[in-house]
Protein backbone atom coordinates (compact mmCIF):
# COMPACT_ATOMS: atom_id res chain seq x y z
CA UNK A 1 0.00 0.00 0.00
CA UNK A 2 1.26 3.42 -0.99
CA UNK A 3 0.87 6.01 1.48
CA UNK A 4 0.78 9.65 2.12
CA UNK A 5 1.02 12.30 4.95
CA UNK A 6 0.13 15.60 3.91
CA UNK A 7 1.10 18.76 5.36
CA UNK A 8 -0.73 21.58 5.76
CA UNK A 9 -0.74 25.19 7.41
CA UNK A 10 -4.54 24.99 8.43
CA UNK A 11 -6.16 28.81 9.38
CA UNK A 12 -9.42 29.59 10.57
CA UNK A 13 -10.51 29.43 7.56
CA UNK A 14 -12.08 25.96 6.83
CA UNK A 15 -13.09 25.86 3.34
CA UNK A 16 -9.75 27.40 1.80
CA UNK A 17 -8.29 24.55 4.68
CA UNK A 18 -10.89 21.74 3.31
CA UNK A 19 -10.18 23.06 -0.50
CA UNK A 20 -6.21 22.84 0.49
CA UNK A 21 -6.54 19.22 1.61
CA UNK A 22 -8.36 18.24 -0.66
CA UNK A 23 -6.34 19.26 -3.56
CA UNK A 24 -3.40 17.04 -2.05
CA UNK A 25 -5.16 14.13 -1.16
CA UNK A 26 -6.14 14.43 -4.52
CA UNK A 27 -2.49 14.54 -5.74
CA UNK A 28 -1.44 11.61 -3.19
CA UNK A 29 -4.31 9.55 -4.98
CA UNK A 30 -3.16 10.29 -8.51
CA UNK A 31 0.00 9.16 -7.71
CA UNK A 32 -1.20 5.80 -6.07
CA UNK A 33 -1.46 6.31 -2.46
CA UNK A 34 -4.44 3.98 -0.96
CA UNK A 35 -3.93 5.70 2.64
CA UNK A 36 -3.73 9.41 3.29
CA UNK A 37 -3.66 10.85 6.58
CA UNK A 38 -4.26 14.72 7.08
CA UNK A 39 -2.65 16.22 10.25
CA UNK A 40 -4.33 17.03 13.64
CA UNK A 41 -7.17 20.09 13.23
CA UNK A 42 -6.85 19.97 9.37
CA UNK A 43 -10.35 22.16 9.21
CA UNK A 44 -9.67 24.95 11.31
CA UNK A 45 -6.37 25.64 13.45
CA UNK A 46 -6.51 28.81 15.49
CA UNK A 47 -7.34 30.17 18.65
CA UNK A 48 -8.88 27.34 21.42
CA UNK A 49 -11.59 29.01 22.25
CA UNK A 50 -12.74 30.06 19.09
CA UNK A 51 -12.22 26.16 17.72
CA UNK A 52 -14.48 25.21 20.79
CA UNK A 53 -17.08 27.84 19.70
CA UNK A 54 -17.46 26.90 15.59
CA UNK A 55 -17.29 22.77 16.93
CA UNK A 56 -18.90 20.47 15.14
CA UNK A 57 -20.85 17.11 15.82
CA UNK A 58 -19.59 13.59 14.25
CA UNK A 59 -21.80 13.93 11.68
CA UNK A 60 -21.15 17.89 10.81
CA UNK A 61 -19.36 19.40 7.79
CA UNK A 62 -15.81 18.55 8.69
CA UNK A 63 -17.01 14.73 8.55
CA UNK A 64 -19.16 14.75 5.74
CA UNK A 65 -16.58 16.09 3.25
CA UNK A 66 -13.85 13.65 5.14
CA UNK A 67 -16.38 10.57 4.14
CA UNK A 68 -17.23 12.15 0.91
CA UNK A 69 -13.39 12.37 0.07
CA UNK A 70 -12.29 9.35 0.17
CA UNK A 71 -15.27 7.50 -1.58
CA UNK A 72 -14.59 9.62 -4.25
CA UNK A 73 -10.99 8.54 -4.40
CA UNK A 74 -11.72 5.28 -3.04
CA UNK A 75 -8.84 5.36 -0.32
CA UNK A 76 -8.55 5.24 3.44
CA UNK A 77 -8.28 8.49 4.65
CA UNK A 78 -7.52 9.36 8.02
CA UNK A 79 -9.16 12.48 8.79
CA UNK A 80 -6.61 14.28 10.68
CA UNK A 81 -8.26 15.19 13.90
CA UNK A 82 -10.88 18.54 14.19
CA UNK A 83 -12.69 19.72 17.05
CA UNK A 84 -15.67 17.56 17.98
CA UNK A 85 -18.78 18.84 20.05
CA UNK A 86 -20.40 15.45 21.63
CA UNK A 87 -24.01 15.21 22.58
CA UNK A 88 -23.37 16.52 26.32
CA UNK A 89 -21.81 19.83 25.56
CA UNK A 90 -17.76 18.36 25.40
CA UNK A 91 -15.40 19.33 22.88
CA UNK A 92 -12.99 16.47 21.53
CA UNK A 93 -10.02 16.32 19.52
CA UNK A 94 -11.18 13.50 17.13
CA UNK A 95 -9.90 11.88 14.72
CA UNK A 96 -11.85 9.60 12.08
CA UNK A 97 -10.98 6.89 9.65
CA UNK A 98 -13.38 6.79 6.42
CA UNK A 99 -13.17 4.02 4.39
CA UNK A 100 -12.80 3.50 0.67
CA UNK A 101 -16.79 3.71 0.55
CA UNK A 102 -16.86 6.27 2.74
CA UNK A 103 -18.34 4.69 6.05
CA UNK A 104 -15.68 5.37 9.64
CA UNK A 105 -14.27 2.18 10.02
CA UNK A 106 -12.41 4.07 13.42
CA UNK A 107 -13.36 7.01 15.61
CA UNK A 108 -10.70 7.88 17.87
CA UNK A 109 -10.65 11.27 20.97
CA UNK A 110 -7.28 12.18 21.87
CA UNK A 111 -6.37 10.72 25.00
CA UNK A 112 -3.36 12.83 26.00
CA UNK A 113 -3.82 17.06 26.68
CA UNK A 114 -0.93 19.02 25.63
CA UNK A 115 -0.75 21.12 28.72
CA UNK A 116 2.68 21.78 28.97
CA UNK A 117 4.71 25.15 28.79
CA UNK A 118 7.31 25.61 26.29
CA UNK A 119 9.99 28.60 26.31
CA UNK A 120 7.73 31.74 26.89
CA UNK A 121 4.19 30.05 25.20
CA UNK A 122 1.60 28.22 27.40
CA UNK A 123 -0.48 25.60 26.06
CA UNK A 124 -3.72 24.51 27.77
CA UNK A 125 -5.77 21.82 25.78
CA UNK A 126 -7.61 20.39 28.38
CA UNK A 127 -9.33 24.43 28.60
CA UNK A 128 -11.30 23.33 25.86
CA UNK A 129 -11.32 20.07 25.25
CA UNK A 130 -12.03 16.59 27.29
CA UNK A 131 -9.52 13.80 27.16
CA UNK A 132 -10.97 10.30 25.22
CA UNK A 133 -11.30 7.41 26.89
CA UNK A 134 -10.80 4.36 23.95
CA UNK A 135 -7.74 3.43 22.19
CA UNK A 136 -8.72 2.32 18.63
CA UNK A 137 -7.42 0.55 16.04
CA UNK A 138 -8.89 0.42 12.48
CA UNK A 139 -8.97 -1.63 9.23
CA UNK A 140 -6.76 -0.42 6.52
CA UNK A 141 -8.63 -1.94 3.03
CA UNK A 142 -5.42 -3.92 2.00
CA UNK A 143 -5.43 -6.15 4.97
CA UNK A 144 -3.52 -3.72 6.87
CA UNK A 145 -3.88 -2.26 10.62
CA UNK A 146 -3.87 1.06 11.78
CA UNK A 147 -3.69 2.12 15.28
CA UNK A 148 -5.27 5.84 15.70
CA UNK A 149 -3.52 8.77 17.51
CA UNK A 150 -3.45 12.38 17.80
CA UNK A 151 0.30 14.69 17.65
CA UNK A 152 1.18 14.59 22.22
CA UNK A 153 -0.17 11.07 22.48
CA UNK A 154 3.16 10.13 20.57
CA UNK A 155 5.00 10.53 23.78
CA UNK A 156 3.46 8.30 25.44
CA UNK A 157 4.92 4.83 24.18
CA UNK A 158 2.42 2.36 26.11
CA UNK A 159 -0.63 3.57 24.16
CA UNK A 160 1.68 2.79 20.90
CA UNK A 161 2.64 -0.71 22.75
CA UNK A 162 -1.13 -1.72 23.35
CA UNK A 163 -2.22 -0.46 19.80
CA UNK A 164 0.38 -3.03 18.17
CA UNK A 165 -0.32 -5.68 20.91
CA UNK A 166 -4.09 -5.17 19.34
CA UNK A 167 -2.53 -5.66 16.00
CA UNK A 168 -1.57 -2.32 14.66
CA UNK A 169 0.82 -2.36 11.53
CA UNK A 170 0.44 0.94 10.58
CA UNK A 171 0.82 4.11 13.56
CA UNK A 172 -1.11 7.13 12.56
CA UNK A 173 0.00 10.38 13.92
CA UNK A 174 -2.07 13.19 12.54
CA UNK A 175 -0.37 16.16 14.30
CA UNK A 176 0.44 20.08 14.88
CA UNK A 177 3.82 19.49 17.06
CA UNK A 178 4.99 23.26 17.46
CA UNK A 179 8.39 24.30 15.75
CA UNK A 180 10.45 24.24 18.75
CA UNK A 181 9.42 20.46 19.69
CA UNK A 182 9.40 19.41 15.88
CA UNK A 183 12.84 20.52 15.57
CA UNK A 184 14.42 18.74 18.65
CA UNK A 185 12.27 15.72 18.86
CA UNK A 186 9.83 15.08 16.33
CA UNK A 187 12.17 12.64 14.14
CA UNK A 188 13.32 11.06 17.55
CA UNK A 189 9.79 10.14 18.90
CA UNK A 190 8.38 8.76 15.43
CA UNK A 191 11.45 6.89 14.63
CA UNK A 192 11.77 5.17 18.40
CA UNK A 193 7.43 4.66 17.75
CA UNK A 194 8.29 2.83 14.65
CA UNK A 195 11.16 0.84 15.90
CA UNK A 196 10.36 -0.33 19.22
CA UNK A 197 6.48 -1.18 17.89
CA UNK A 198 8.10 -3.12 14.23
CA UNK A 199 5.19 -1.03 12.68
CA UNK A 200 5.50 1.94 10.23
CA UNK A 201 4.54 5.59 11.55
CA UNK A 202 2.85 7.90 8.92
CA UNK A 203 2.47 11.32 10.75
CA UNK A 204 1.57 14.16 9.12
CA UNK A 205 2.15 17.51 11.05
CA UNK A 206 1.27 21.30 10.05
CA UNK A 207 3.40 23.69 9.12
CA UNK A 208 4.37 27.48 9.47
CA UNK A 209 2.58 30.22 11.47
CA UNK A 210 -1.47 30.23 12.36
CA UNK A 211 -3.66 32.08 13.88
CA UNK A 212 -3.07 33.23 17.16
CA UNK A 213 0.81 32.99 16.83
CA UNK A 214 1.22 29.63 17.63
CA UNK A 215 3.92 27.90 14.82
CA UNK A 216 3.97 24.23 13.27
CA UNK A 217 6.87 22.62 12.43
CA UNK A 218 6.55 20.60 9.22
CA UNK A 219 8.49 17.70 8.09
CA UNK A 220 5.49 14.96 8.12
CA UNK A 221 7.13 11.79 7.15
CA UNK A 222 6.70 8.02 7.10
CA UNK A 223 9.46 5.80 8.91
CA UNK A 224 9.55 2.10 8.18
CA UNK A 225 9.38 -0.33 10.63
CA UNK A 226 13.23 -0.74 11.15
CA UNK A 227 13.07 3.60 11.92
CA UNK A 228 14.06 4.14 8.79
CA UNK A 229 12.30 7.76 7.33
CA UNK A 230 11.04 6.56 4.15
CA UNK A 231 9.85 9.95 2.83
CA UNK A 232 9.86 13.30 4.54
CA UNK A 233 7.70 16.34 3.31
CA UNK A 234 9.21 19.78 2.10
CA UNK A 235 9.11 23.27 3.91
CA UNK A 236 5.38 24.37 3.07
CA UNK A 237 2.44 22.47 2.30
CA UNK A 238 2.69 19.32 0.31
CA UNK A 239 2.67 15.53 0.99
CA UNK A 240 5.41 12.87 1.80
CA UNK A 241 4.77 9.38 -0.01
CA UNK A 242 6.24 5.97 0.47
CA UNK A 243 5.15 2.10 0.47
CA UNK A 244 4.05 0.54 3.20
CA UNK A 245 5.55 -2.75 1.80
CA UNK A 246 4.49 -5.64 4.40
CA UNK A 247 7.06 -8.37 3.53
CA UNK A 248 9.24 -5.51 5.11
CA UNK A 249 7.39 -5.39 7.88
CA UNK A 250 6.97 -9.46 8.20
CA UNK A 251 10.77 -9.58 7.79
CA UNK A 252 11.55 -7.47 10.51
CA UNK A 253 8.77 -8.97 12.69
CA UNK A 254 10.75 -12.30 12.07
CA UNK A 255 14.09 -11.29 12.02
CA UNK A 256 14.30 -8.83 15.31
CA UNK A 257 11.43 -10.93 16.73
CA UNK A 258 11.17 -7.91 19.71
CA UNK A 259 7.75 -8.37 19.76
CA UNK A 260 7.71 -11.65 20.78
CA UNK A 261 10.55 -11.75 23.28
CA UNK A 262 8.53 -9.53 25.66
CA UNK A 263 8.34 -10.88 29.62
CA UNK A 264 4.39 -10.43 30.17
CA UNK A 265 4.48 -11.65 33.58
CA UNK A 266 7.53 -9.30 34.29
CA UNK A 267 5.23 -6.19 33.77
CA UNK A 268 2.05 -7.07 35.87
CA UNK A 269 2.95 -4.60 37.95
CA UNK A 270 0.34 -4.70 41.08
CA UNK A 271 -2.16 -1.84 41.29
CA UNK A 272 -0.16 -0.34 44.53
CA UNK A 273 2.67 -0.41 43.19
CA UNK A 274 1.73 2.43 40.60
CA UNK A 275 -0.12 4.38 43.28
Amino acid sequence: MLAAAVQLNSTQDTERNLATAARLARTAAERGAGLVVLPEKFNRLCEDETMAALAEPLDGRTASWASELASELAIDLVAGSFVERAGDGRCFNTSIHFGADGEPRGVYRKLHLFDVEIGSTRYRESATIAGGTDIVCSELMDGLRAGLSICYDVRFAELYRILTLRGAQVLCVPSAFTLTTTRDHWEVLLRARAIENQSFVVAANQIGVHPGGNESGGRSMIVDPWGLVLAQATDGEGIALAELDRARLEHVRTTLPALRHRRDEAYAWPQEALA
